[in-house]
């Protein structure tokens, strides 16, 4: 059910970024529309790839490390 409510907001976001203002854009995503709302996704499932590789060449332990 959280990952239906997470899809449904972001959909939310997508939607209202039609209407959002864009006469003074900052930052060159600002002209595209849904940028934000994409860019935030996918930097949210790299950080937790990377992470998860991370741990798992960093703090994975073999599994004969408690009988040494």
């Amino acid at each position: 059910m959280l990952k239906w409510l997470f899809m449904s907001f972001l959909a939310f976001a997508l939607v209202f970024d039609f209407f959002a203002d864009r006469h003074h854009a900052h930052f060159w995503g600002d002209h595209i529309v849904g940028f934000w709302a994409v860019f935030g996704l996918i930097g949210c499932l790299a950080l937790i790839v990377f992470c998860k590789g991370l741990s798992h060449v960093w703090l994975e332990r073999g599994t004969d490390h408690y009988d040494k």
